[in-house]
């Protein structure tokens, strides 16, 4: 199962990161409470670039998403 295209609200720092604030999934409005881990993955083939986090949500719920520099766009890690 392919990852799901998402909508993010996020804020972008004094150095220009983008760092999620809202997850929007499904139709649901997830406030982000917590960022857990983050992370950069490179691949050199295409020389893409995806911003990764996990994130605590205010349901309580783990959420794996991440920004694809490329694309302009955000992502919900379907798979691990």
């Amino acid at each position: 199962m392919p990852d799901e295209r998402i909508q993010v609200v996020a804020y972008s720092g004094y150095r220009g990161e983008e760092t999620p604030r809202t997850i929007i999934h499904h139709d649901e409005k997830i406030e982000v409470i917590d960022i857990l881990s983050r992370w950069i993955e490179e691949a050199f083939d295409n020389r893409g670039r995806k911003r990764f986090f996990v994130c605590k949500g205010s349901g309580g719920g783990i959420h794996k998403i991440f920004y694809d520099e490329k694309r302009s766009e955000w992502y919900y890690c379907v798979k691990d």
